[in-house]
């Protein structure tokens, strides 16, 4: 059984700049990769990045590419978010997720 808790969200206003983490348990993760999904309201939930967990190798989407970093900690078993550059479109509950489980995403919601 794996355990994924996101933590980090909030409220900032446009141009401000939020770490979300992502604490992993239940296992030793491997060569799979570990990915950020944010859903806005209304919307459908999308991709926004991905890395994985053995070679750090990322992905991301096209709308956040230079502003979001992400980034892992073998040693804490933690996955990080880093976003920069905030924008409105940006709001959206962040989740993470391992294989198929999900954690209980957290809330960013970015101001004009």
């Amino acid at each position: 059984q794996v355990q994924l808790v996101e933590s980090g969200g909030g409220l900032v206003q446009a141009g401000g700049s939020l770490r979300l983490s992502c604490a992993a348990s239940g296992r030793t993760f491997s060569s799979y990769a570990m990915v950020w999904f944010r859903q806005a309201p209304g919307k459908e939930r999308e991709f926004v990045a991905a890395i994985i967990w053995s070679d750090s190798t990322t992905y991301y989407t096209d709308s956040v590419k230079v502003r979001f970093t992400i980034s892992r900690d073998a040693v804490k078993n933690t996955l990080y978010l880093q976003m920069n550059s905030l924008k409105p479109e940006d709001t959206a509950v962040y989740y993470c997720k391992y294989r198929d489980y999900w954690g209980q995403g957290t809330q960013v919601t970015v101001s004009s």
